[in-house]
């Protein structure tokens, strides 16, 4: 590859200020999570999301992760990598609360999805946000479901944060007690994010991605319902980005090629197909700063596969239904 002013250009555009980026909003989300928890707020915090948590057996560190999820992601999430440390969390509560954080999590990212949908194709674009958010509440109410049975009932007299350890912490201590934390956790979560980030750069610069990707959409013909049209935005949604799947959806959509039902439904199966590869190409560089990086690997596993089925299970509903 030439060294160009252009390939620096590139260099800081596309890897230095994404990874500078990402490095400040996960100290943002370190140091609210530390100062939280200094001050002995995850318990009043917890109280938003109350009739889940208590429904379904959790601690109240996965309902203030709920809560927080609904503003930050990497505060929800190093609050539950914080917990888990300290072993006040198991193993089996980390990747239940993480599941259980898909609702808030959705939220996050819904104006977004919303603004971007409606002026391409229009009326569709309700009834695709309706099902995926739908995939949404569905994963939260199996994973408060699944925990009230495999989870025991926290001790309340015995959870840490009815100890009179913090109680009566000022500010500044609590700021002391955060920011010494926070230099702890920076150094391990650099150590690890960093080169990652840089690895996963390197690799979809090579085309490494794309080539799954591609591979991907080389199988959809056993799909018999698939038109080549909906077969287009399939390949277009897994080989560019939402975006492009969308563009080309609006565009048969608006020369009648395609019904709303056949637009609603490849979108969903590009989501479905896509969502699993780029999720770990975004989130396993700064999810395995925050945990360790093989329960990083877990839980990006265990998130994606219940988001695939859960949207299969939306989508399968919206099939039948629509015949």
């Amino acid at each position: 590859m030439e060294i160009t002013p252009e390939f620096f250009v590139m260099l800081w555009g596309q890897l230095c200020w994404p990874l500078i980026r990402l490095l400040i909003f996960i100290s943002i989300g370190l140091i609210v999570a530390n100062l939280i928890e200094a001050l002995n707020w995850t318990r009043w915090i917890a109280s938003l999301a109350r009739p889940l948590v208590q429904l379904g057996n959790m601690s109240n560190t996965a309902g203030a992760s709920f809560s927080m999820a609904i503003f930050s992601g990497v505060a929800a999430n190093t609050l539950l990598a914080e917990a888990y440390d300290k072993k006040q969390l198991s193993r089996k509560e980390l990747i239940l609360a993480n599941l259980f954080n898909s609702l808030p999590t959705y939220f996050v990212h819904l104006p977004t999805i919303f603004f971007i949908t409606v002026p391409l194709i229009h009326g569709a674009a309700f009834i695709y946000i309706s099902i995926t958010l739908g995939a949404a509440v569905l994963r939260t109410g199996l994973i408060v479901v699944i925990s009230r049975f495999i989870l025991p009932k926290p001790d309340i007299s015995a959870s840490p944060h009815e100890t009179t350890e913090n109680k009566g912490i000022d500010w500044q201590g609590a700021w002391e007690k955060s920011w010494k934390r926070f230099k702890r956790r920076i150094r391990k979560i650099i150590k690890f994010t960093v080169p990652i980030y840089i690895i996963i750069f390197i690799v979809h610069r090579i085309g490494y991605f794309r080539e799954l990707e591609e591979l991907a959409a080389g199988y959809l013909a056993w799909i018999p319902w698939l038109s080549p049209q909906a077969m287009g935005i399939i390949t277009l949604h897994l080989a560019a980005e939402l975006t492009a799947g969308l563009a080309a959806a609006g565009a048969l959509l608006q020369q009648g090629a395609l019904s709303q039902r056949e637009i609603i439904l490849a979108l969903l199966v590009g989501n479905i197909l896509s969502s699993p590869l780029r999720a770990f190409r975004h989130q396993f560089p700064y999810y395995a700063g925050i945990f360790k990086p093989r329960v990083a690997a877990q839980l990006i596993v265990c998130s994606q596969s219940f988001r695939v089925i859960s949207l299969i299970m939306v989508g399968l509903i919206y099939y039948y239904l629509t015949l």
